[in-house]
């Protein structure tokens, strides 16, 4: 069973709705007309907001909707603006993070140019998964029983415990398949709220479902970035590669929330950048930790995601600055193995460098990451209406595939998830709330937008490593770096859609 399926004798249905600001309080509400409509059991208040119980879904969510609230003002920074400047006042000595990527002599081969610099920006993504947070409980006197999909159950166990005073060993927690997560079930904020409910209707059993809309703007989203990138060539190569990137700290957002330190820099914010296996002349990645502001979490492939696009786009740049073919640059500094094996793979099979024809373009992408090198190369089409993505060739090492179609699934889903965010998402604030609470205005790739998907699993690696997000992170730079061959126009800011049209 999924959570959102799962029946029990007995049991209610439960909903929340919260203050829409992030971190926001709930001063107080007027639920008159709600406690009055078909099928409602009870309107109870929870921390930050309110719970509608009643006998089905439908009319648990159109009394939640009923419920007057008067909201509290919200703790972060209100308005995207204010947090893209947040993030660009952040590069500065006190905020460095770390300096995990130094070889070379970035400083002096910066001063012999003629010098290449650019900036690039990723925004806030929701995670979205098709299953709203849902989650059964029922809480007796001594006994706690949970029933939800989760990524955390022993954080679920021990937080729960802590919030209804029972030891820990009375709080069970049955983990059930997920409708998606994402990095979305490392969460528990939503078994919390249906954890209070409980606590005022004991002995019931209790299934809480959040509306679609309390999904979106009530998320722990990805967090936004931007980076510097400065770079030379000689001699027709890459010769020096300094990118900084400035991004708040997932570990230190998540990890406070699951009451646990986090120690030393966070890895995340360089991840899928200072971790490349390039053997660049003059090669530097420095991360900037900015101030906390909105709770963020970890997205599926995590740093890697949104770094990937900004250090192979702009490696990319360097590799047209110095007249070199993209992806032969890419096989010469690259000093890993199975990485040369997978770019040299995805070469033959998408037959690059071929003419692919008039207002077509390819573009490349590596990425390693979770042990997995993983090379794509997209092919567009510029048409009059915008821009077709035509087919997408991947090359991904696990070290053994042992599960073929398995493999070939993930690496096309990683891919579609990979696309679809790069050409159409972002998650964007306004006087604290999130402006995107739904599918229609937080758009994914559509079936018709979806290009033929050819897979080659190979298997050099030494260890055998999995394949669940290893395929996102290069897609996004791989299509930029496509539409920047089809059309000569370099996009540096996701999503792509405020710059550029898709069919």
């Amino acid at each position: 069973d999924y959570g959102i399926d799962m029946q029990m004798p007995g049991m209610v249905i439960a909903t929340t709705r919260t203050n829409p600001a992030i971190g926001g309080g709930l001063i107080g509400f007027d639920a008159e007309i709600a406690r009055k409509m078909r099928g409602v059991q009870a309107i109870l208040p929870i921390t930050g907001g309110i719970a509608v119980v009643a006998d089905n879904t439908w009319r648990a969510f159109q009394a939640a909707q009923a419920v007057e609230c008067d909201w509290g003002p919200a703790p972060y920074p209100a308005n995207s603006a204010d947090q893209f400047e947040t993030v660009a006042n952040s590069f500065t000595d006190d905020h460095q993070d770390s300096r995990l990527k130094d070889q070379g002599n970035v400083a002096d081969a910066l001063l012999h140019g003629p010098l290449i610099k650019a900036e690039y920006r990723i925004p806030y993504l929701a995670h979205a998964p098709l299953e709203p947070m849902s989650v059964v409980v029922q809480l007796s006197r001594q006994r706690l029983d949970i029933w939800t999909g989760t990524q955390i159950p022993r954080f679920v166990q021990a937080n729960m415990a802590r919030l209804t005073e029972l030891d820990a060993e009375n709080v069970h927690v049955h983990v059930l398949m997920s409708g998606g997560s994402f990095g979305r079930r490392l969460e528990d904020d939503y078994i919390a709220q249906a954890v209070e409910i409980a606590m005022q209707l004991p002995d019931t059993p209790i299934k809480m479902i959040w509306q679609r809309e309390e999904d979106f703007t009530h998320d722990f989203p990805r967090p936004l970035a931007i980076a510097h990138a400065r770079g030379t060539v000689k001699s027709g190569a890459v010769d020096a590669f300094d990118l900084s990137i400035a991004a708040p700290s997932v570990a230190e957002s998540s990890l406070a929330r699951l009451r646990q330190p986090a120690i030393g820099p966070d890895v995340a914010i360089v991840a899928g950048a200072w971790d490349q296996p390039y053997s660049i002349p003059h090669y530097r990645v420095t991360g900037y930790r900015v101030p906390a502001m909105v709770p963020i979490s970890s997205w599926r492939s995590v740093g890697a995601s949104g770094n990937s696009f900004m250090h192979e786009s702009f490696f990319d740049e360097l590799c047209h600055a110095a007249g070199t073919d993209p992806l032969a640059e890419r096989l010469r500094v690259c000093w890993h193995m199975p990485s040369q094996k997978v770019l040299e793979a995805v070469a033959e099979m998408s037959n690059w460098g071929s003419d692919p024809g008039p207002g077509r373009g390819r573009g490349v992408a590596f990425t390693l990451s979770f042990g997995v090198p993983v090379a794509e190369v997209i092919e567009v089409t510029q048409t009059d209406q915008g821009i077709r993505i035509d087919r997408a060739f991947v090359a991904a090492d696990v070290g053994r595939v042992l599960d073929p179609k398995n493999f070939e699934a993930q690496v096309q889903g990683g891919v579609i998830f990979g696309l679809g965010h790069a050409m159409n998402c972002e998650l964007t604030y306004e006087n604290g709330v999130p402006q995107q609470d739904n599918y229609h205005v937080y758009e994914g790739m559509r079936m018709h937008q979806t290009p033929e998907i050819i897979v080659r699993g190979l298997e050099n690696g030494a260890k055998i490593r999995g394949i669940g997000e290893p395929a996102v992170p290069p897609a996004a730079p791989a299509l930029a770096n496509a539409i920047f061959a089809a059309t000569g126009k370099r996009i540096r800011e996701l999503p792509l859609s405020k710059s550029i049209d898709f069919v």
